[in-house]
């Protein structure tokens, strides 16, 4: 008689060692795509020369983050990036749950399916052809937005010399982006949800407003809380695609558009420090995973279902 296992874990991986053998593959290009490159961090510490590499680069310490967190540039971008974000998620959150319950509510029929098609399109296509096309929009003299305000007999607005209009345009344009996809997820969140609860609930009274609030919204908590979670991790991300195709190198816009990202992008190309650039991105991974520990502790605190581990 063989020895009994006392190992519970080890117990565990002997009875399914065939479904553990099929997500060898997947753990395998985890290790070697996602952790192993995270031996580049190292970078953000060293004087880097590509012809050195990362074992032969000359260690400097802390001074690659000097060129950031110098003077009072980096608050207001730091500022302008986690505003931005924060004003993303709450703002595509509330649209795409509007967007989701509406069509919902008006069922299946071939003007719901053709709606979520025009939802979704605008998500496959790439921000720097919207910057092309934002262009026409924009341009102070032949801009179809100031052509249409000249006839209306309204002033003109300079969009590509005032940085005042800009945060509600980034908005905007990232609600109409990415809205529509967002608003699938949670239909397909709703579908989910058992009709036995909605027929018990007319059959009371209730009304359609009363299903929505009582109903769906309560059983959509998990998957917002999630969906939230998950966004959080990228609070500290810049948007560099949308931000650089709409706005580009625009000195007039920095105050109100500069972000993280796009900072970066400009040091990359001009001083050519891959130190100085990877010190700002181990800044934004740390205050990130900083951010998603933090916020999965509050929503355990308040749901231990909502919350992501």
């Amino acid at each position: 008689m063989s020895r009994k296992i006392k190992s519970a874990g080890l117990r565990d991986l002997i009875y399914n060692r065939y479904l553990y053998a099929l997500a060898v593959p997947a753990v395998l290009f985890s290790i070697i795509f996602a952790y192993l490159p995270m031996i580049g961090v190292s970078i953000a510490f060293m004087d880097f020369n590509p012809l050195k590499g990362i074992f032969g680069s000359e260690w400097i310490g802390l001074d690659n983050f000097s060129f950031f967190f110098r003077g009072q540039a980096w608050i207001q971008i730091t500022l302008n990036t986690v505003l931005y974000n924060i004003s993303f998620i709450v703002t595509g959150t509330l649209m795409s749950l509007t967007l989701a319950i509406m069509l919902t509510e008006l069922g299946r029929n071939w003007l719901v399916r053709t709606m979520q098609s025009l939802m979704i399109l605008p998500n496959f296509i790439s921000w720097p052809i919207i910057g092309l096309f934002s262009v026409a929009f924009f341009t102070a003299d032949t801009g179809v937005i100031n052509s249409l305000l000249v006839k209306l007999g309204w002033e003109t607005i300079a969009f590509y010399t005032d940085p005042e209009v800009w945060p509600p345009i980034l908005v905007l344009m990232n609600l109409w982006k990415t809205a529509g996809f967002g608003a699938i997820v949670y239909m397909a969140a709703i579908v989910g949800i058992d009709k036995e609860l909605y027929e018990a609930a007319r059959i009371d009274g209730a009304s359609r407003l009363s299903c929505i609030f009582r109903i769906t919204l309560p059983l959509l908590r998990s998957t917002v809380v999630l969906l939230f979670l998950l966004s959080m991790g990228n609070i500290f991300g810049g948007n560099l695609d949308m931000i650089y195709s709409l706005v580009g190198d625009n000195t007039f816009l920095f105050r109100t558009t500069d972000t993280i990202d796009t900072y970066v992008f400009r040091a990359l190309r001009t001083s050519g420090s891959m130190g100085m650039t990877q010190a700002i991105a181990l800044y934004q991974s740390v205050v990130g995973f900083v951010l998603v520990i933090v916020a999965n502790k509050v929503a355990s605190r308040l749901d231990k279902d909502s919350a992501l581990f």
